[in-house]
């Protein structure tokens, strides 16, 4: 499955999470090491979801840019 993630730039860090997946988040120093985090993130949150037998969310976000006016 491929879930989209919203990474946003703090003062001193990045932080990351998943909408298909709340409470599913991560902060890293670089964009590189957010997207291992999450990466780590989803995995471990979906191994919680089926340990629970809990259902997997479906990934239902889509991603776009939108250019300003």
């Amino acid at each position: 499955m491929r879930y989209g993630i919203v990474i946003e730039k703090l003062e001193s860090n990045y932080s990351a999470y998943v909408p298909d997946l709340p409470g599913c988040v991560a902060t890293g120093a670089t964009i590189e090491e957010i997207q291992q985090q999450i990466k780590e993130a989803i995995a471990f949150h979906l191994d919680g979801l089926a340990e629970e037998g809990l259902p997997i969310p479906q990934p239902t976000t889509l991603c776009e840019y939108i250019e300003a006016a």
